[in-house]
């Protein structure tokens, strides 16, 4: 009985259900029923016949007159949200909350939530709050290239209009905060209370300029009315009434602001001002200038260019016109001083079978002893400049031909004498193998016989610095062109002896020779030049024969040294050089004729003179290595630890068959090492003079054993220790003083840091590439990195029996990040033979994040001096700097 009443119920409540409509949302619209009328039943009619019915039936329906309404979305919207999606279908809109993200046309938006408006076609996005109340999830608005990080956000689609507040944006090295911004169109922004900075945190930043009113034409310009700049939150009276940013992508040029300095001798000055010139992608121009109150002035232009796989390089050219004190005073001096440097590299792949180079540093040789805008102690100690220009090419024929051109430049500011070569020719023809087939191999003495063909041409230049680029320095040029042809071949014998001989054929061509005779109306001998092509030929034999020597000393595999390996190298060479007596001649030495004395016409000339006397040495050489194999102190290596005890070792000698007395020449000594792990570089040499000397110190034929003293006497010795460490453990590559080694100095901070005042940007340290993330973070840490040059150098002497230390130096180089802002350095060295301070430099800096602060000290010596600075790293804002410096002593030659 239940179970039937169960099923009665059950069947009530469908029947009901079916029999009513139900409705999600809103209810329908009641609608009236109208009955219809009352028809025949025409049912019950006979059905008449049918017939064809040839008139169109016209439609008494009418059609429908309104038109279909336009879908409101011009494109496809996508989006995502981690919470929930909300669509308002009556109002239009759509909600996304929490990780939203929405996609729609050229517009990507990503904030906490988002609402769309596609009825309006407009955008809301805004931050939301966290557990804790606070605001996060700010958007991100991006269209195009263009990206804004604002608090929140209005965008319409159509219109492109866009109100934004707190806007943040970055355009190139500016970032910048906006209270609120208007963007009229795509490439108009119009904005109320900006900041512009180069700080990496924009909310917090170290330093801003605040603009009341703003307009920003992104990757174009950015217009300002009245600003400020603001440090540490602080408004300063620094201020413009009006302001121009350029915000273009690429290089643009542009006026470069000069630097008020107050100078110890030419006066007040501006230095440093001028104008770039971004002339195309491939290469810039920069023109700077300096001029000082009492008439001195500087000029420099600088341009660097490349292009991509093929070459780089740049170009200084550098002149300074200075003058010291007031004319009319005893001290009054004028002089004009330049220096020029070209840099060009290019690359390997571009051609294979040519290549251009070039590495030019001349100019005057006290230009980096007085040059009032650069500072660089290692290029004021050096002594020499180099250049040279070399292009190169390589013929593929067979056999294959090199040639090369080069020009070179040595110069020496001390004694201001120049040595040019304008150019060097160099000709050569790879190895002839003139009895062994091109795929044979070559063993034998026969089939290793091979000759070549080199031919070398200079046009050399000797002149001072006051003749540099006049007429007169090509007047005594000397040109020469020398011709060889080595022919040699090697084999073996008794099967571990390699023995090498051939012979060298000379011969040399000059345009000019000399010829000497004695001037009686001048009573003196003088060197008429005669002028016309003049050759000498000369011939060489030489064979050599060497092996090498190994040598095990085994202590047992549970020792901690289990083993030294010793390697010998002995050779024994001879060398045969005839006398070429037929191009020497004679002459009077005073006017009675009866003393003459030998000489050559060819004498002065580039590729050397033909030998008078015949030459018959004997040499020989003993190269020794030593290594050692010890138990590793990592218990889980299983090989032993291989060290280096000695690089090399050398002995060298030879003996002259054909001298009358002192055949034996001194032993040479010499040897190398790396110690602590291969950061320390020993180099050590000595001379060995078998011979003794005499009572005027002069060396006699008695060997010096036979004359009460020992075997061998020392003549000199030499030792030199290079130490390179970090706190890392690794050298101190990366920190290449680059400019400096280019000037003429070191490419270590032995003698200081280069210092150019034309970029005061880049860190003295050499740092600038460190993590910046690490360094902004990370405001105190337990690590304090450190890096230490160490070199040592020790000469004695006792050629003459003086027996005396001769040199003996100590130069220290050290850096230390006191902490992640703070550095320090030092330069320093002493003297041990005159017993004084050598030079000496304290280097300090401090990070400030956006700014960069540092103070250089010379506190002695010639070099005195000290600088400090301050300012903007950017490039653009670089004309934001304070600094003040005093002018090295000038130096007088």
């Amino acid at each position: 009985m239940r179970t039937n009443l169960f099923h009665i119920v059950l069947s009530v409540i469908f029947l009901t259900l079916g029999t009513s409509e139900i409705y999600s949302q809103e209810l329908p619209k009641k609608t009236i029923a109208i009955p219809s009328e009352k028809q025949q039943d025409t049912t019950k009619t006979e059905i008449p016949e049918l017939e064809l019915i040839t008139e169109a039936v016209q439609d008494t329906v009418p059609k429908d007159t309104l038109k279909p309404k336009k879908s409101t979305l011009d494109g496809i919207v996508k989006r995502r949200a981690v919470d929930y999606e909300k669509v308002d279908q009556k109002n239009k809109l759509l909600t996304l909350y929490n990780e939203a993200e929405l996609y729609y046309l050229d517009v990507e938006l990503k904030s906490g939530i988002i609402v769309m408006d596609y009825a309006k076609d407009e955008v809301y996005a805004g931050r939301i709050k966290d557990s804790s109340g606070a605001y996060t999830q700010r958007p991100v608005f991006k269209q195009g290239s263009n990206v804004v990080e604002p608090d929140s956000i209005r965008f319409n689609f159509k219109t492109k209009k866009v109100l934004i507040w707190n806007s943040r944006s970055q355009q190139g090295e500016l970032n910048f905060i906006a209270e609120i911004a208007k963007k009229e169109n795509d490439s108009v922004y119009f904005m109320k209370n900006v900041k512009f900075t180069t700080a990496e945190d924009i909310d917090d930043p170290e330093y801003y300029f605040l603009a009341r009113r703003a307009k920003f034409v992104p990757k174009k310009k950015v217009v300002v009315g009245l600003t400020n700049m603001v440090i540490a939150d602080v408004p300063t009276p620094i201020g413009l009434p009006f302001a121009f940013f350029p915000m273009t992508e690429t290089s643009q040029s542009g006026v470069i602001m000069p630097t008020f300095t107050d100078t110890r001798r030419q006066g007040y000055s501006l230095q440093n001002g001028g104008y770039y010139f971004a002339l195309s992608d491939n290469y810039d121009l920069t023109f700077l200038g300096d001029y000082y109150t009492n008439g001195s002035y500087a000029l420099r232009f600088e341009s660097s260019y490349a292009k991509r796989y093929r070459f780089r390089g740049n170009v200084n050219i550098r002149f300074e016109n200075q003058i010291t004190s007031e004319r009319g005073f005893p001290d009054y001096a004028k002089s004009n001083i330049y220096n020029i440097q070209w840099s060009h590299s290019q690359d390997a792949k571009s051609s294979p079978n040519s290549r251009f180079s070039a590495s030019v540093n001349l100019g005057s040789s006290t230009y980096f002893q007085n040059s009032l805008n650069q500072v660089n102690v290692g290029s004021r100690l050096n002594n020499t400049m180099n250049s040279s220009i070399s292009y190169s090419k390589t013929f593929n024929s067979v056999p294959s031909v090199n040639m090369s051109l080069t020009a070179s430049h040595q110069q020496n500011t001390q004694t201001q004498q120049i040595n040019m070569t304008l150019p060097t020719l160099q000709l050569s023809v790879d190895r002839i193998f003139p009895f062994a087939a091109e795929d044979a191999p070559k063993k034998g003495f026969f089939k290793n016989i091979n000759l070549q063909y080199n031919l070398r041409g200079e046009n050399r230049i000797a002149t001072t610095d006051s003749l540099f680029f006049k007429s007169e320095m090509f007047r005594d040029a000397k040109v020469g062109l020398q011709h060889s042809i080595p022919l040699s071949t090697n084999f073996k014998v008794f099967k571990h002896f390699s023995v090498s001989t051939g012979m060298n054929y000379n011969e040399v061509w000059y345009t000019k020779t000399i010829d000497r005779n004695f001037d009686a109306d001048l009573g003196e001998v003088v060197d008429k030049e005669v002028n016309g092509f003049d050759a000498f030929r000369t011939y060489s034999f030489s064979s050599s024969v060497g092996t090498t020597i190994y040598g095990t000393f085994n202590f047992g595999e549970n020792k901690k040294l289990q083993a030294i390996r010793h390697v010998m190298r002995p050779s024994v060479s001879h060398s045969y050089t005839p006398s070429f007596d037929k191009y020497w001649d004679t002459y009077d030495t005073d006017a009675s004729g009866t003393i003459r004395k030998d000489y050559t016409r060819f004498e002065g000339g580039i590729f050397g003179v033909p030998g008078q006397n015949y030459s018959n040495n004997i040499g020989f050489s003993l190269n020794n290595t030593f290594e050692a194999k010890v138990t590793d102190r990592d218990s889980t290596k299983t090989e032993p630890k291989k060290v280096m005890l000695l690089n090399n070792l050398n002995f060298s000698t030879s003996y002259n068959i054909a001298a009358d007395s002192l055949p034996w020449n001194p032993v040479r000594v010499s040897g190398g090492t790396l110690l602590f792990k291969e950061k320390m570089n020993v180099n050590f040499g000595a001379t060995l003079d078998p011979y003794a000397l005499n009572n005027a110190n002069r060396r006699i034929n008695k060997y010096n054993i036979d004359n009460g003293g020992s075997l061998f006497r020392m003549t000199s010795a030499n030792i030199t220790i290079n130490y390179s460490l970090t706190s890392e453990g690794n050298d101190k590559a990366q920190n290449k003083n680059e400019q400096g080694a280019r000037n003429g100095g070191r490419e270590d901070d032995l003698f200081g840091t280069n210092t150019d005042f034309s970029d005061r940007r880049g860190s003295q340290f050499g740092d600038d590439d460190k993590d910046k993330d690490d360094a902004i973070s990370e405001f105190f840490k337990t690590k304090l990195p450190w890096d230490l040059t160490f070199a040592y150098s020790l000469t004695y002497g006792n050629a003459t029996r003086q027996n005396e230390i001769t040199g003996n130096s100590i130069m220290i180089s050290g850096n230390m990040d006191l902490s992640p802002k703070w550095k320090f350095g030092i330069s320093t060295g002493y003297d041990f033979v005159q017993n004084g301070v050598t030079f000496t430099q304290l280097r300090f800096e401090r990070d400030l994040l956006s700014w960069r602060m540092d103070f250089n000290w010379t506190p002695f010596g010639e070099n005195a001096y000290w600088g400090f600075f301050i300012g903007i790293k950017s490039g653009m804002l670089s004309d934001i700097k304070w600094e003040k410096r005093t002018q090295p002593d000038r130096v007088i030659r």
